[in-house]
């Protein structure tokens, strides 16, 4: 069998979850792969250390309690037979743009599909509500580039990274990845007992408003698409480590 899988970070009850699957049923069949809670920002994270527990909540979907990137694992080697033809994952709720695809397991998720060498969307709007009219327009992003995809697939080692603004869609742009910047607050409290505890992220973000970045685009009301790689290697800095002249000392 082939099929679109779906997954998120948000976890299996989300209306974005159930959103782009519904996009997706219209393209081909669709199993969905999520995790059984929110899980954002866990990154890349992989369980080895645990054993993964599947529950088939109706035909086809599939509640993990895991990450994003087992569901892929287990969408992919361990609950279907067949192969998919498109991973995509999301919608998902608040936007993933700059240093935010570091952390988000939303894009992890499209990352990891990639790394098995299959094309692969990570889908974000920006909002935290969903609201009807919004959603509906983000699901129709999400059809059109999963259909583009299909039809002229992506080069090598390469997914897409897309962010959807909230208000009135004025167009769709390439992008770079842009700088995304958060302020060092950390919320200290104290419980009942008198012992410190600690929020991370308790600070109100902004982002660099760059020309041809995802922040710029979505910000003046465009459609981001962001083709990223499964490297890392930063090749432009070949050149100055190798003047370092590095060589190990004689023992």
């Amino acid at each position: 069998m082939s099929y679109i899988l779906v997954t998120n970070d948000d976890g299996v009850h989300s209306p974005g979850l159930a959103a782009l699957a519904d996009a997706a049923a219209r393209i081909a069949p669709v199993v969905i792969v999520a995790p059984d809670r929110n899980r954002s920002a866990v990154g890349h994270a992989l369980t080895l250390y645990a054993p993964l527990r599947a529950e088939e909540l109706r035909p086809g979907v599939f509640a993990v309690d895991g990450t994003p990137t087992d569901c892929v694992n287990l969408g992919v080697h361990g609950l279907v037979e067949g192969t998919p033809q498109l991973v995509v994952s999301g919608i998902n709720s608040g936007a993933n743009l700059g240093d935010d695809i570091t952390y988000s397991g939303t894009v992890s998720a499209a990352l990891e599909a990639a790394l098995m060498g299959y094309p692969a969307l990570a889908f974000s709007l920006n909002s935290r509500i969903f609201e009807v009219e919004a959603l509906s327009a983000a699901t129709g992003v999400a059809e059109t580039l999963m259909r583009a995809v299909l039809q002229h697939g992506l080069p090598p080692d390469t997914f897409l990274n897309i962010n959807i603004p909230l208000e009135k869609i004025k167009g769709i742009c390439l992008t770079r990845q842009g700088k995304r910047r958060y302020s060092d607050d950390i919320v200290q409290k104290t419980d009942p007992r008198g012992r410190s505890y600690y929020w991370i992220g308790g600070g109100v973000g902004s982002f660099e408003d760059q020309p041809g970045t995802d922040c710029h685009a979505v910000n003046a009301g465009l459609v981001s698409v962001t083709p990223l790689t499964t490297g890392l290697t930063n090749h432009a800095a070949f050149a100055q480590i190798e003047a370092w002249n590095l060589s190990l000392p004689q023992v």
